[in-house]
């Protein structure tokens, strides 16, 4: 089940978006959900922009401070997104801080560990499956001016165990959406597409924002 909220009313009329991330799964997701609409994806990374550091404790004062610094410093529209998990047994946890969780000292990445992390944490708990989760997702178009439109987005299941399947990207291995028997790193991007945090945020932000 997935669900999504919206705010805002200005529209892009654009060809040419820039998409404040330099993870590569992201990009691809994206260029994958605005293809029908003929809208160009610059990334930031492709840009050269740096990353601002993620200060704010909720998803969507990331969102908007990743996509203003990058419409700012590009000088055009940019979107950005903040997600991640939240586990029930864990509190909610990892939350805003989910790549925080998979961040090593040299400030790579590695969500493999992060995913044995959860895992341990909620073995240890002591809490029964189903581990019921969610993957959350803001979306925040911010314009050189300053304006920002964000939306909301849920995707709802739980974690699993053994990580399972090798698309997607994330803690997509051990996510398994409502209603299916795979997960979300089991499913073909088409798939993911249909029924994940993302897109349905973004349904709602081409609805809402764009021509």
């Amino acid at each position: 089940m997935t669900a999504a909220t919206v705010t805002g009313r200005r529209r892009f009329a654009g060809d040419r978006l820039i998409i404040a991330t330099h993870n590569l799964g992201k990009v691809e997701e994206f260029a994958a959900l605005f293809a029908p609409r003929g809208i160009r994806l610059v990334s930031a990374g492709a840009l050269g922009l740096p990353e601002p550091v993620e200060t704010e404790e909720t998803f969507a004062g990331n969102a908007r401070l990743k996509a203003l610094a990058a419409a700012t410093a590009a000088g055009g529209v940019a979107l950005a997104d903040d997600s991640g998990i939240a586990v029930d047994a864990l509190n909610g946890a990892p939350g805003v801080h989910t790549a925080d969780w998979a961040t090593l000292p040299d400030g790579s990445r590695d969500f493999v560990a992060a995913m044995q992390k959860v895992h341990r944490m909620l073995v240890a708990s002591g809490a029964p499956e189903p581990w019921t989760a969610r993957f959350c997702c803001t979306l925040a178009l911010a314009w050189p001016d300053g304006h920002v439109e964000t939306v909301s987005g849920t995707a709802e299941g739980a974690v699993v165990w053994p990580m399972r399947g090798r698309q997607g990207h994330g803690f997509d291995p051990v996510f398994q959406p409502t209603g299916e028997t795979r997960t979300f790193a089991e499913l073909t991007p088409a798939e993911k597409n249909q029924r994940s945090h993302r897109a349905a945020a973004l349904a709602q932000l081409l609805d809402a924002c764009f021509t």
